[in-house]
């Protein structure tokens, strides 16, 4: 959230009795085919069913293994891959296959050279004229000085000059956004007393305020004995809207600053009522006061929020991390001793030993999110608003005549892998190697890609069409449900190969906790190619055999954390874990 706007500390002579100023609070400061079911057009099919032994789920098990495990014959003759190379869903992935793969170069505006410099010292009235006469720019001189300064920082000091200035020439009047911005800085600066300054102006001259100067006076509050005022300001907000995570934030922390112990859970639960996702922050606030509390009542609170972090999924970041280590370290009688860690491929923790959760689904897990995939991802009709629906019956048709599969492949997907190679090549490689091991395939791809081409070959195409089943949709359907749908129904043996990462499907379903389980089952059984030459044998990766959750066993807990120096994406995990156990 970027704050543009205006302010001051006690200009008590400036303000008069003019009714006039400016920009009222109404002005916020914030500047969001198949022709038949085995039919053939064109001598062209677009299915094809390839009849395989019943499904040899230890050939796909054997496949993990391998990729889990490489052989050290093979390390000499693929140098370039690394048996450490993270996971596909592993903190920091994406953003080294970006730096090693970039797509395209960013071309960054050069910066507009301002005009002037900003005043690094209070200026009087005439060097503040100087100033304005120095100005090149089409823009309000106030309005872009005070921009400035808020995006630079200034002084309170300087921007308490630029207030005297506007007021000796106005009357008296400053603009209500130009004295938000005063007090955006007084609040960044810790300036406690021009705060209250402000506040006393704005309580005079406005009945009512905009969240926008609300929420900068409330921070600006809690850190003076009259922080309480921060909560009649939270019930102003409440009048309109919902107020954020970070209005909650500050008057939580303005609580607990207080020894409030018992309104700062009420406006923590209060937050949860609202749906709203609190700020990790917050969450660690709880964890650094409790050092002090000795109270069960308190300590069982704070073991809720850690089943919250579970329940959503949210991982702390690396201070939060030690706020709760430092936080069982220092419960007396309990004798917790906390290290952090990673955790080994086969899942067990490097610190105490332990094994971490699986990542497969139990039997009911599966049956449930299989039953919501189907209900709002694959009927729900938006997914296939580039299909028709003669083609999705179709195709469910062709699944439900089929025999279950061991692995569904995005076909166009793969192909594209690798760029500098024919596509029709890498997705021959790739079912080739596969079919090898005896594996019931399906490859779902786009009518195009069996029309002879420089990059699909029909002779090529041929052959794959012989050692896998095959899906030829129209050119302007979408893959992706198509490989949901074919996957979910195979059942939870069933892998499945593509680079995409499925963010807007997992984004179509209703509820967090379905979310999750499909996150979960995607890390279990979405297989990731890592490199391929041709003639060579294709490296796969491992998939995760652990749940990145966090979790607990009474006697110990294991809580995955976010590094500051790594840029993890959404749909990543962390790769780093606090290992708290009781001491024997």
């Amino acid at each position: 959230m970027a704050f543009c706007f205006t302010g001051v500390r006690s200009f008590p002579k400036l303000w008069k009795s003019n009714p006039y100023l400016g920009l009222g609070p109404g002005h916020s400061y914030l500047s969001l085919f198949l022709k038949d079911y085995y039919g053939i057009r064109n001598q062209q099919k677009w299915i094809s069913l390839k009849t395989v032994s019943p499904q040899n789920t230890k050939a796909v098990n054997l496949l993990i293994a391998k990729a889990r495990y490489p052989r050290k014959g093979d390390e000499g003759s693929k140098k370039q891959v690394s048996s450490d190379s993270p996971h596909l869903f592993a903190a920091g992935a994406a953003k080294k296959r970006s730096q090693m793969n970039p797509q395209s170069k960013d071309h960054a505006l050069s910066p507009v050279r301002d005009t002037i410099q900003l005043p690094t010292k209070p200026l009087n009235s005439e060097e503040w004229d100087k100033l304005k006469e120095d100005f090149k720019g089409k823009a309000n001189f106030e309005n872009w000085i005070s921009s400035q300064m808020t995006h630079c920082h200034s002084s309170v000091d300087v921007a308490k000059s630029l207030l005297a200035w506007v007021a000796a020439k106005n009357s008296g009047v400053i603009g209500y956004d130009l004295l938000v911005k005063y007090l955006y800085l007084c609040v960044f600066h810790n300036q406690t007393s021009e705060v209250i300054d402000v506040y006393e102006i704005m309580k005079a001259r406005y009945k009512s305020l905009e969240s926008g100067g609300n929420t900068l006076l409330i921070r600006g509050l809690i850190h003076s004995d009259r922080w309480r005022e921060a909560l009649l300001l939270l019930e102003d907000i409440k009048k309109v809207m919902v107020p954020s995570k970070k209005n909650y934030h500050d008057c939580i922390q303005g609580a607990l600053l207080h020894q409030d112990v018992n309104i700062a859970w009420d406006l923590y639960q209060e937050l949860l009522g609202h749906g709203v996702i609190p700020m990790l922050e917050t969450l660690k606030a709880f964890f650094d006061f409790g050092k002090d509390v000795k109270d069960d009542q308190y300590s069982n609170k704070l073991l809720d929020i850690l089943l919250y972090l579970r329940n959503n999924q949210l991982y702390p970041g690396e201070s939060f991390a030690h706020s709760i280590k430092t936080w069982f370290e220092s419960v007396p009688g309990e004798q917790w001793k906390g290290q952090f860690t990673t955790v080994q491929k086969s899942g067990q923790c490097l610190g105490c030993g332990k094994t971490i959760e699986s990542i497969h689904l139990s039997p009911e897990e599966y049956e449930f999110l299989k039953g919501k995939i189907m209900r709002d991802v694959i009927d729900g009709g938006d997914q296939y608003r580039k299909t028709t629906p003669q083609e999705l019956k179709r195709f469910q048709d062709f699944v439900k005549h089929c025999p279950p599969f061991d692995i569904v492949i995005d076909g166009l997907n793969v192909a594209k892998m690798f760029p500098k190679a024919r596509e029709s090549q890498v997705l021959l490689g790739v079912v080739s190697q596969l079919a090898k091991q005896n594996l019931r395939l399906l490859v779902l791809g786009r009518k195009h890609m069996l029309r002879q081409g420089s990059r699909w070959r029909r002779d090529e195409m041929e052959k794959l069409q012989k050692q896998a089943s095959c899906f030829f949709a129209d050119n302007i359907s979408e893959d992706d449900p198509f490989l949901l749908y074919a996957a979910l129904h195979s059942g939870n043996h069933c892998k499945f190969i593509t680079k995409d990462l499925m963010r807007d499907h997992k984004a179509c379903l209703p509820d967090a906790k379905t979310q999750r389980l499909f996150f979960k089952w995607q890390q279990g059984h979405q297989l990731a190619i890592i490199n391929w030459l041709p003639g060579s044998k294709i490296t796969f990766q491992h998939i995760l055999s652990h749940d990145t959750v966090v979790q607990t066993t009474g006697d110990s807990w294991h809580i995955p954390y976010d590094e500051d120096l790594v840029e993890r994406y959404s749909y990543e995990v962390p790769t780093k874990w606090l290992c708290l156990h009781r001491k024997a």
